[in-house]
C-alpha cells in the first residue's frame, strides 16, 4: 500500500471520527493484504489496521478509494472497531453488509462510511475475520449503485496481533 493511500485513508478516518489534528500515520508493519498503522491524537496513540478491497464491483464505475479498517482506540476505550470506508456518498439510511464467510454483520452508514449496527456484535465481526476465509462489503451508494467489494483476510490476524498492546 502506497504512503498517499495511507495518508488518504487517515484523513477519512480522523474526519469521520471528528479529530480535526493528528499527526502523519506511522506504518508499523504490512501482514499480507494487512498493514497496522499507529498515529498520535493528542496525548494518546490510535492504532488501526487496513486493506483495499482485491476486487471491486461493477467494475464500470469510479469507486474512489476504499478501505476496510479495525480501529484500536486506548484513550477512549475502544477496542477493534470495524469501518468500512468508500470513494463515494453512500445512500442516506441505507445498510452496508460484510459477509464472511457465510456469516452477515450489518452496518450503518453516513456519508462515505459505515460502522456496525450493533456494537455488540463488532468482537464478533473481528474473530470471523480472523477465522474467516473470504469477505465481502455490500454497499449502495448515492445514486443508487449496488456495489460490492471482495477482501482478502490474509495478514489480518497478524495485524490485529500487532496493534493488540497500542497504548
Amino acid at each position: 500500500m502506497s504512503v498517499k493511500t495511507v495518508a488518504i485513508a487517515l484523513a477519512l478516518t480522523l474526519a469521520g471520527a471528528g479529530i480535526a489534528s493528528a499527526q502523519t500515520p506511522n506504518r508499523i508493519q504490512q501482514f499480507k493484504a494487512w498493514g497496522a498503522y499507529s498515529y498520535k491524537s493528542g496525548n494518546s496513540t490510535v492504532c488501526y489496521v487496513l486493506s483495499v478491497p482485491t476486487k471491486k464491483e461493477p467494475a464500470s464505475v469510479d469507486h474512489g478509494d476504499i478501505f476496510f479498517i479495525v480501529t484500536q482506540r486506548p484513550g477512549q476505550n475502544i477496542s477493534y472497531e470495524p469501518q468500512a470506508m468508500v470513494g463515494y456518498p453512500l445512500q442516506t439510511n441505507s445498510k452496508v453488509i460484510v459477509t464472511i464467510d457465510n456469516k452477515n454483520f450489518t452496518m450503518f452508514t453516513k456519508d462515505k462510511a459505515a460502522w456496525v449496527e450493533n456494537a455488540a456484535e463488532e468482537p464478533a465481526l473481528v474473530a470471523a475475520m480472523k477465522t474467516g476465509h473470504a469477505m465481502s462489503v455490500h454497499a449502495v451508494s448515492g445514486r443508487g449503485t449496488k456495489t460490492s467489494y471482495d477482501y482478502s483476510l490474509q495478514g489480518v490476524s497478524a495485524a490485529l496481533k500487532q496493534i493488540e498492546t497500542c497504548k
